[in-house]
């Protein structure tokens, strides 16, 4: 039986080849996987030379093509049908892989995907899910809460939001162990009345649910507090959410260093203050968390940041690892097909047949 096989995108990302190689080789030391590096041969080799690593654990797949991270995603996909993602994808497809890593840009992947990897059945669109800091008022192990979707749609109706919601919360359940993890639809207001016609359908929807554990809306000022395990929304504004939380958090970095070049009494209190500034780090680090899964393909793809480091690129591959070790995808796949089944979506699917 071979093991878990991850293709990854050797050339995605900002700092391709060089931390995605050095990446690859940190995270077959530390999990049982198999990687495949797909990219220019020479370049990869070349970076394997310095690594200490095991040939056994890591191959490579030669293309010269690649996708730039400033390159019109569907044009380059037409015009370069041997680049680097779309043969990974394609492995995923042709089950020689077991799931895609990739840092490249989140266009580029997501259409590669798309266009060789199958759906889930009854899966209406994919969505891209990222995890992000919070309060933590729920008291679980770690800080963070994951949004559904942040990018994949820019628009969506009422029962693709509720399918948002059925695959996040598996994922969080699988990932994160949480048996029933809270989800929460991010609307203009708390009540079931606020949003247009379609967020108080998905409300409706979700309320209905016998699959999740649906709290109710939650307002924009209530994102960071921790009170959700799953948040779900369109992708224009999860996008939106999620950059400005980025932006955020690079704000109080940089006025840390600016107080503590300032004055010498707030330079002693950020001393005094490091610890906590050095967990505040941690949970804004995206490297910790390797990457945002792109959900309702069979297969699992894990799309990295583009700046990412090896450690990110490493924790990339170790959650594709995981996620098919505890059949993410099949978990979802069932979710999907019972909330498809049930009576009113069954009615509505014949009647808009007829």
């Amino acid at each position: 039986m071979r093991p878990i096989t991850i293709a990854v995108d050797a050339m995605g990302g900002d700092n391709a080849p060089d931390v995605v190689v050095r990446g690859a080789v940190m995270a077959t030391k530390a999990n049982p996987v198999h990687v495949v590096l797909v990219g220019d041969r020479e370049k990869i080799e070349k970076i394997l030379r310095k690594q200490d690593y095991s040939p056994e654990a890591i191959s490579i797949v030669h293309t010269t093509q690649e996708i730039g991270m400033e390159e019109s995603p569907r044009k380059a996909i037409e015009e370069k049908p041997d680049a680097s993602i779309v043969i990974a994808a394609r492995m995923v497809s042709e089950k020689k892989a077991d799931a895609l890593v990739s840092a490249g840009s989140t266009g580029s992947v997501v259409l590669s995907a798309a266009k060789t990897i199958r759906r889930i059945p009854g899966v209406r669109r994919t969505a891209i899910a990222t995890v992000y800091p919070t309060m933590n008022e729920l008291k679980r192990e770690d800080h963070l809460a994951l949004m559904v979707d942040v990018g994949a749609n820019v628009v969506c109706n009422a029962e693709e939001l509720v399918q948002f919601a059925i695959m996040g919360g598996a994922y969080v359940s699988d990932i994160r162990g949480i048996p029933e993890p809270r989800v929460a639809l991010l609307n203009i207001g708390e009540e079931a009345s606020k949003g247009g016609e379609k967020m108080q359908e998905a409300y409706k929807l979700l309320q209905q649910s016998p699959h999740l554990n649906f709290i109710g809306n939650i307002e924009g000022k209530d994102i960071l507090r921790g009170i959700a395990d799953v948040v779900v929304t369109e992708g224009f504004v999860g996008n939106i959410v999620i950059k400005t939380l980025e932006g955020a958090a690079q704000t109080i970095r940089h006025l840390g260093r600016i107080a503590f070049k300032a004055r010498i009494a707030w330079k002693l209190g950020l001393i005094m203050l490091r610890k906590g500034l050095a967990m505040l780090k941690e949970v804004t680090d995206y490297s910790e968390y390797g990457g945002a899964p792109l959900l309702g393909f069979e297969k699992i793809v894990i799309i990295a940041h583009g700046r990412s480091n090896a450690k990110a690129i490493a924790n990339a591959i170790k959650l594709a690892g995981k996620c098919v070790r505890d059949d993410v995808c099949g978990q979802i796949a069932k979710n999907i097909e019972e909330f498809e089944s049930e009576p009113t979506r069954e009615y509505d699917r014949l009647t808009q047949e007829f």
